[in-house]
């Protein structure tokens, strides 16, 4: 590949190298000259263009991504489409992700122009999580080096989904363990549960000795039970404590003692007739994730758990910080990642008498603009405006802007439905989106950005919401765990019960004024010291 400036007169059939703003649009990088775009460049004024140009053997980056990205993906992995020169992919269920470590390194090694990222190994995914990407740095790369990466690493990324079966509990009593500690122990069991297909059989409580244990671990083998777990009223501190003598009585054997994780460390591991028997540690009567988490998950998912598997955990093991479970893709505390905004301006304007308020217009541009200009003029990326009622003259208020323009043919339905429109037109692969109101023009970019730097996965700051003295208002950014949620909307009400119902992952950004002044009616517009078009 070459890649440099060159005359304008000369880059038909180049490759664009970085997105170029005109008077009539955005041509983005990646883009392929024609003619049509050199004449309007040349009308322009344009002289030069940094571009490169393909050698016969070269891939472009997007079929290069999508290439390996097919190459990479194994069982229980799906992939979206390029978007320059990057291809993320997906887990189709509930599982473990399973990497093939050195045929990744082999893969990163192959040209440092492709590259693959995955999650960690053995790390419990749930359908849709991205687990990888491939991306591809340059515009181009030699197709010999795609050939040798694809062939290293064939299906290197997988799932090992969770198979479903009964799961018996056996937990002891003592006088100092109350039953509701015992209840809450069984409930949060259940909950870890679910997400992995395992349906808990009836409890059997017994006393703190191996002769209880293991007649109660007799009594849930018999019922069918799959895995069984087991709690200690008391901690497990020797290799001859009350729970791996009973797996001994039981007629089982105990594989492992002990875990390099913190919190987690006295887990047991041990079999009974072929059967998985876990002893849990006692901070696995919390919610929070521990070692006993990480076992469990491969256990349910058929991922055979050996000494030396346990063993090998300690780098990564100090679990002490995290502070929720299941964890998202984390971005770093206070640092924004990648979000879209969509732009609502699809209403029928019923209160406005008549007229369209999104094209009133308010210190020299429409209410619509300024909506647009706070989304494009902020961190937030690609962009998207959702049109419906007088479409045609909504969408031309975009002209001049990086914005993808999306109809909603269903605008009448009410809001919801524009919501799930803008998120169609939106790319896989974001950490959020922003919503904006097309008809608030106190909104500027700097409070969009605001509302980013608020989004913060490490403390579950996980849907951020516009305020105006405390009363809650627009925009409002959703983390891209509800995206789902948000595509499932119906009716005129927007998302405000999702916000409700979410309520421990809702952080608040007060922006002042701005967030509630919306200019529904004539009068509210004429107070503002705006205009309808043509009065």
């Amino acid at each position: 590949m070459r890649f440099g400036p060159v005359a304008l007169e000369e880059a038909e059939g180049a490759v664009l190298a970085h997105s170029l703003q005109t008077a009539t649009g955005v041509l983005r990088k990646g883009h392929v000259l024609g003619a049509a775009d050199l004449a309007r460049l040349a009308g322009e004024g344009v002289t030069t263009l940094v571009v490169a140009r393909l050698a016969p053997d070269d891939v472009a980056e997007d079929d290069a991504a999508l290439a390996l990205a097919s190459a990479v993906a194994g069982y229980g992995i799906s992939r979206d489409q390029p978007f320059t020169g990057r291809v993320n992919l997906y887990a189709t269920g509930n599982g473990v992700l399973l990497c093939d470590r050195e045929a990744i390194n082999r893969f990163n090694r192959v040209d440092p122009a492709i590259t693959l990222a995955t999650l960690p190994a053995c790390q419990a995914v749930e359908t849709g999580r991205m687990v990888a990407t491939v991306k591809i740095i340059p515009l181009a790369v030699p197709g010999r080096h795609v050939a040798a990466a694809a062939d290293v690493a064939r299906g290197c990324v997988r799932l090992a989904p969770y198979r479903a079966r009964p799961v018996g509990l056996v937990a002891t009593r003592l006088p100092h363990l109350k039953p509701a500690t015992m209840d809450k122990t069984r409930r949060v069991l259940a909950d870890r549960l679910a997400p992995m297909g395992g349906a808990l059989l009836p409890e059997i409580r017994t006393a703190h000795t191996a002769d209880a244990v293991a007649e109660g671990l007799r009594q849930q083998l018999a019922a069918g039970a799959g895995l069984v777990v087991l709690f200690g009223a008391s901690a497990v501190v020797d290799v001859e404590d009350v729970l791996p003598a009973a797996i001994r009585l039981a007629g089982g054997e105990l594989h492992h003692f002990g875990m390099p994780v913190d919190p987690g460390n006295l887990l047991l591991l041990g079999e009974v007739g072929g059967v998985p028997v876990l002893g849990a540690p006692g901070c696995a009567r919390s919610p929070k994730e521990n070692g006993f988490d990480w076992i469990l998950q491969r256990l349910m998912a058929d991922i055979p758990v050996t000494a030396e598997d346990i063993t090998g955990l300690g780098v990564g093991g100090l679990l002490m910080e995290i502070t929720s479970r299941p964890q998202l893709r984390a971005q770093p505390a206070g640092t924004a990642g990648r979000h879209g905004a969509i732009v609502l301006a699809a209403g029928r304007s019923s209160r406005m008498e008549g007229g369209n308020k999104l094209l009133a217009r308010l210190n020299g541009k429409t209410l619509v603009a300024h909506a647009l200009d706070a989304a494009c003029d902020s961190a937030a990326g690609p962009v998207v405006l959702v049109t419906g009622h007088m479409a045609e003259r909504v969408a031309a208020e975009a002209a001049g802007r990086d914005v993808v323009v999306q109809h909603n043919p269903d605008f009448a339905t009410g809001m919801a439905s524009s919501i799930r429109a803008g998120l169609a037109a939106l790319p896989a692969g974001l950490d959020g989106v922003v919503i904006l109101l097309g008809d608030m023009p106190g909104v500027d970019a700097a409070m969009v950005d605001r509302l980013i730097r608020a989004h913060d996965r490490s403390r579950r700051h996980l849907i951020v919401v516009a305020t105006a003295e405390g009363k809650r208002g627009n925009p409002v950014l959703f983390d891209s765990a509800f995206l789902e949620a948000l595509k499932g909307l119906e009716g005129d009400v927007g998302a405000r019960h999702l916000i409700a119902r979410e309520g421990e992952t809702v952080v608040e950004v007060e922006l002042g004024a701005a967030a509630r002044l919306d200019l529904d009616t004539r009068d509210a517009l004429t107070a503002a010291g705006g205009e309808m078009n043509g009065d």
